[in-house]
C-alpha cells in the first residue's frame, strides 16, 4: 500500500484543514493567476468526511520565491510524483480553467503511470481539451497589451492592474501560465475510466456551452454538464452553489 507523508515541505500540495479520518481528498486547481488560497472558502462547506487539498503551483502564495513554470508537462511529471503518497484513499480532482487540463492531463499520467484515477474529474470553465483555439496567443506580448487582455478577462482586479509593484509580481506568473495554456497540444488517447462533471458559468464569454459539452467524449463514465451564474470566474462568486453540486455527486 502507498504510504501517506504530510511531511514533504517542497510538495505542492496544501492541507489548510487536515482531515486524517476523512474518506476521500478533493484536489484542487487553481486558474492560471490564482494560488490555493481561491479555495480557502470552501474549507467548511464541503461534506465532513473529505479532506480539501488545494494545489500552490511555482511562484505564488507560499511557493512566491520558486521560478513558475511555463510549460504542462514538467508541471504534471513533478505533480505525479509528488501525489502518490496521497493515493492511500480515494480522490477526486477539481480544476478551474487552466487548473481543469493541469487536472485532466495528470489524470491520464495517473491511469499510465500507476493504473489509478480519480472516483471523479470536476472541470471547470474549460473548452474540452480536443477542441483546437484560434485566439492568438498572448503570453508573449508586450507588457501594457498583455496587461489590456488580463482585463478581458475580468479575473484581475483593476486594482491590481492599475497597481506597477503589484503587477511585476504577478505578470511573470501570469505569463507562465497563460505560456502553459497557449503551448498545450492535445493528444489523442482512449477516453478515461472515471465520471466527469463539467461546470460553467451562463455569462462566460470566454467558455460557451458548446466548449464545454464535447469533454463528454473523454470519459467511459458517467458524463453532467451544469451551468451556473456568472462569467468565466463564477468559481469566486457563485462558489457555495459550485460546493454544493460537488457534495452531491461525491455523495451518491
Amino acid at each position: 500500500m502507498l504510504t501517506f507523508n504530510t511531511q514533504k515541505m517542497d510538495s505542492w500540495i496544501t492541507f489548510p484543514k487536515p482531515n486524517p479520518k476523512a474518506d476521500l481528498r478533493l484536489f484542487c486547481f487553481p486558474y492560471a493567476g490564482g494560488s490555493s488560497t481561491i479555495f480557502r472558502p470552501w474549507l467548511n462547506k464541503l461534506l465532513n468526511n473529505i479532506e480539501i487539498c488545494p494545489i500552490e503551483l511555482p511562484g505564488r502564495g507560499s511557493k512566491i520565491k520558486q521560478a513558475p513554470l511555463n510549460r504542462l508537462e514538467p508541471i504534471i511529471e513533478s505533480f505525479s510524483l509528488q501525489i502518490k503518497p496521497y493515493l492511500d484513499k480515494p480522490f477526486a480532482f477539481f480544476g478551474h480553467s487552466m487548473g481543469g487540463i493541469l487536472s485532466f492531463e495528470l489524470t491520464r499520467l495517473l491511469y499510465k503511470k500507476y493504473k489509478i484515477g480519480p472516483v471523479h474529474l470536476f472541470i471547470s470553465a474549460r473548452s474540452a481539451p480536443q477542441i483546437i483555439d484560434s485566439k492568438p496567443p498572448i503570453h508573449t506580448l508586450p507588457e501594457s497589451d498583455f496587461i489590456e487582455k488580463l482585463r478581458d478577462y475580468n479575473g484581475t482586479p483593476n486594482a491590481v492592474l492599475q497597481n506597477k509593484e503589484l503587477m511585476q509580481l504577478f505578470l511573470p506568473i501570469l505569463r507562465a501560465d497563460f505560456a502553459v495554456l497557449e503551448t498545450y497540444t492535445y493528444h489523442h488517447a482512449p477516453p478515461l475510466e472515471c465520471p466527469i462533471s463539467v461546470f460553467g458559468g451562463l455569462e462566460d464569454n470566454k467558455v460557451s456551452v458548446e466548449n464545454l459539452e464535447p469533454w463528454r467524449a473523454q470519459t467511459n463514465n458517467n458524463f453532467c454538464l451544469k451551468m451556473f451564474p456568472g462569467g468565466h470566474f463564477f468559481i469566486n462568486d457563485y462558489y457555495p452553489l459550485l460546493i454544493e453540486k460537488i457534495s452531491e455527486i461525491l455523495k451518491n
